[in-house]
C-alpha cells in the first residue's frame, strides 16, 4: 500500500533494512559514536550548532518535555490548528500557566498579532507550529522569528514534526531555542523517535524550572549528553538511531538538502494546481504548506467511498482531521515521494471521482 496521508509514510527498503542492524550495547563506544553521528547531521540539516536531544517517543514526548522544562511563569501558544491546540493542551494538563491564541482555519498566525500580545510582558515562553497538516498551512517562520528577537526573555519554541527534512528550516538564523521534529515524516522513518535542538538559553532556563519530571527532563537528557559522550538516561532505540543516521546522510550528501527541498516544493505545486482545478484549497492567506495540502470538499465528494475506492488501488488516503473529516481531505507530499508516485495517485483520484 502507498500512504498519502501526513504521516507515517512510506520507508524505503535500504532504510527498513538498516533498522534490522545487530544490536549493540547502548553504554558502548560505538552507541557514542552512532549518537554524536546524528547530532552532527542533524545540526546541518537545522543550520544550527545548538544541542541535539533524542527521545524514544513521537514528536509529542519532547513537545511536552519543552512545557514541562521550559516554562517558568507562563507560556502563550499561537495555534494554527489541532496541533498548535494539543501543544498548549500540554501545558494546561502538566500544571502550567498558559494562553492560547487561535486562528480560522485556512490562515497562518500573524507576526504583527504575535507581537502585541507579547508586549503584554506576561509570558516567557511562546510556541508556534511551523507546518499545520490539519489544515496545511506553512506559519511565516522568518517574520515571526524578526518578532521574537525584539523578545530576550521569551524561550521561542518552533513544532516542525511536519516540515524538518522538506523545508529548509534555519534554527541559528531564526533564533529557535526550542525546534522539535520527529521521524515519521519529512524524514521518511517509521515513527518512534524524536528530534530537538537546544539553545544555550534554553539550557539555563530548565535550571530555574521546577518538577521537570524525570524520563522527559531536558535538562537531565543533555547533561547525560555531555557528561555521558553522547549517551542517554534511559535506554533509547537503537534502530531508530541506525535508521536517522543512515537516512541524514542520504538527504545531506546523497540528495543534497537543496534538491530536497526543491523537490518538495514541486510536489507542493503539482498538488496545488491540481486542486485548484477541481475542488477548492483551504489555505486562505497563501501561507501554503510545501509537505501537505489540505483540499476543500467543494465537490461534495463521497471521501468515504473515495477511500474504499483507493484502498482497492493500493493507496490509503487521508480524510480531513477532526471537525474538518469529510469537509476536507489531504494530500501528503513528503519524504521520498517522488512526481512519478504523486501524478499516478492523482491520476487514480481522477478517475474515481
Amino acid at each position: 500500500m502507498r500512504l498519502f496521508i501526513p504521516g507515517p509514510v512510506n520507508v524505503e527498503e535500504d532504510v527498513l533494512k538498516v533498522m534490522s542492524s545487530p544490536m549493540i550495547s547502548h553504554r558502548s563506544k560505538s552507541a557514542s559514536c552512532l549518537q554524536q553521528s546524528i547530532s552532527e547531521n542533524m545540526q546541518i540539516l537545522w543550520n544550527t550548532k545548538n544541542s541535539i536531544l533524542l527521545s524514544t517517543s513521537s514528536g509529542s514526548g519532547l513537545m511536552e518535555a519543552a512545557v514541562k522544562s521550559l516554562i517558568l511563569k507562563k507560556g502563550v501558544f499561537f495555534s494554527l490548528g489541532a496541533f498548535g491546540k494539543r501543544w498548549y493542551e500540554m501545558a494546561i494538563a502538566n500544571g502550567k500557566e498558559a494562553d492560547i491564541y487561535e486562528v480560522e482555519e485556512g490562515y497562518s498566525n500573524k507576526a504583527e498579532f504575535i507581537d502585541s500580545i507579547l508586549k503584554k510582558g506576561c509570558y516567557d515562553f511562546a510556541a508556534i507550529t511551523h507546518n499545520e497538516t490539519s489544515t496545511g498551512v506553512e506559519n511565516p517562520l522568518i517574520d515571526i522569528s524578526n518578532v521574537m528577537k525584539k523578545y530576550s526573555d521569551i524561550i521561542f519554541a518552533v513544532d516542525t514534526v511536519s516540515s524538518t527534512g522538506g523545508v529548509d528550516i534555519d534554527v541559528d538564523s531564526c533564533k529557535i531555542d526550542f525546534c522539535v521534529t520527529s521521524t515519521q515524516k519529512c524524514l521518511g522513518l517509521p515513527p518512534g523517535l524524536s528530534i530537538c535542538s537546544l539553545s544555550d538559553k534554553a539550557i539555563n532556563r530548565t535550571k530555574y524550572v521546577e518538577n521537570r519530571g524525570y524520563y522527559l527532563d531536558l535538562l537531565t537528557l543533555y547533561e547525560y549528553t555531555i557528561n555521558k559522550d553522547y549517551q542517554y538516561p534511559a535506554t533509547p532505540s537503537l534502530s531508530h538511531m541506525y535508521a536517522l543516521d543512515y537516512k541524514l546522510n542520504k538527504i545531506i550528501n546523497i540528495e543534497k538538502k537543496e534538491n530536497r527541498f526543491q523537490r518538495h516544493r514541486l510536489l507542493a505545486d503539482i498538488t496545488r494546481d491540481w486542486a485548484r482545478d477541481r475542488y477548492k484549497l483551504l489555505v486562505k492567506d497563501n501561507n501554503y504548506s510545501d509537505t501537505v495540502t489540505a483540499v476543500v470538499n467543494s465537490r461534495e465528494t463521497d471521501l468515504k467511498m473515495l477511500s474504499s475506492k483507493l484502498k482497492d488501488q493500493g493507496y490509503v488516503f487521508s480524510n480531513g482531521y477532526g471537525k474538518l473529516k469529510d469537509k476536507t481531505f489531504r494530500i501528503a507530499h513528503m519524504a521520498d515521494t517522488t512526481i512519478e508516485e504523486l501524478k499516478a495517485y492523482l491520476e487514480t483520484i481522477d478517475k474515481l471521482i
